[in-house]
């Protein structure tokens, strides 16, 4: 297909219109099928898959909503998009969550429900309230029921944004924690890894919030046997699993990769017989409940609900 701002000679335009034209061959329509009016509406969609299409697809459906009358809605974004993009990096970067929370809004949502933010301090970017809910519980709750020899385990965060994290965890637990300072020369590639903690004779439990192409958790992973640790397990709550990382995780001496269904597994599972779920939706379904009857939501911030 010809571009037609090359067409005209000047190069200018060129971008936008071949752009344009990419976005109008597929164009996401939606209908709502039932009365919504002056009703409290809750829309679920993760930003996963076809993220590009599901965030515009979300932002549709919000603003469906809300010209047929809906008192209020709520979008339940269990993996917010973006969520990494959250500062200028370098120059002239973007700050794409900034972005998503501005589209968000002004498509006309008024609460949102999201689940361990990259950064916490994603929801100032929004000028309606954020719930945003932890894993941490589930977390808990897994580690207890699934590893016999949790008592004598070791806490560890792949990267030293995590400290805050692990030792919530490994406080909770009475337990040590460590940490793994690392290095990248550039995005995605991690140049030296540094411990920072005991592992030896321990089993060590490395916790993240998200992996992507999985090269730094089979790195720390590395690092950890290195170290003296007996069995190494990773617990993330987003497991992205994009390029390489499903054969990373089942080539690394992992005893089993934790993910909460925030990003659907089905098909990672059949692949690789180490990754393991934790279901979260119980935990989505009572912030809703929660939200709905006008109840306290901090409650989840420690438990699981039954």
């Amino acid at each position: 297909m010809q571009c037609l701002g090359c067409s005209a000679g000047t190069g200018n335009g060129c971008a936008l219109i071949c752009v344009w034209l990419q976005l109008s061959s597929h164009v996401s329509s939606v209908e709502i099928g039932e009365s919504v009016r002056g009703e409290d509406v809750y829309i679920v969609q993760s930003g996963c898959g076809e993220i590009n299409d599901n965030l515009m697809e979300l932002l549709i459906m919000i603003n469906a909503c809300k010209i047929a009358s809906a008192s209020r809605v709520t979008a339940v974004i269990p993996c917010f998009p973006y969520a990494r993009q959250d500062k200028k990096d370098k120059s002239r970067a973007p700050i794409s969550a900034k972005l998503v929370a501005n589209m968000l809004s002004v498509a006309g949502a008024d609460h949102i429900i999201t689940m361990d933010l990259h950064a916490s301090q994603i929801q100032g970017f929004f000028d309606i309230p954020v719930d945003n809910l932890y894993a941490e519980p589930a977390v808990l709750k897994w580690i207890k029921e699934n590893i016999p020899e949790w008592k004598n385990c070791t806490i560890v965060s792949p990267d030293a944004g995590g400290a805050k994290r692990v030792t919530s965890i490994a406080d909770r637990l009475n337990v040590d924690f460590a940490l793994i300072h690392k290095e990248r020369k550039k995005a995605n590639e991690v140049d030296r890894m540094v411990l920072v903690g005991d592992v030896k004779d321990r089993v060590a439990i490395l916790v993240d919030d998200m992996a992507d192409t999985c090269g730094t958790i089979c790195h720390a992973a590395d690092k950890l046997v290195s170290a003296g640790a007996t069995k190494v397990y990773a617990i993330l709550t987003h497991g992205i699993f994009s390029g390489p990382a499903i054969s990373r995780i089942n080539n690394a001496c992992f005893e089993a990769v934790v993910v909460t269904n925030t990003i659907p597994q089905e098909d990672k599972m059949k692949q690789c017989p180490k990754i393991q779920v934790i279901d979260i939706s119980m935990i989505l379904a009572e912030a809703i409940r929660r939200t709905h009857n006008g109840e306290s939501v901090s409650y989840l911030f420690s438990h699981v609900p039954l």
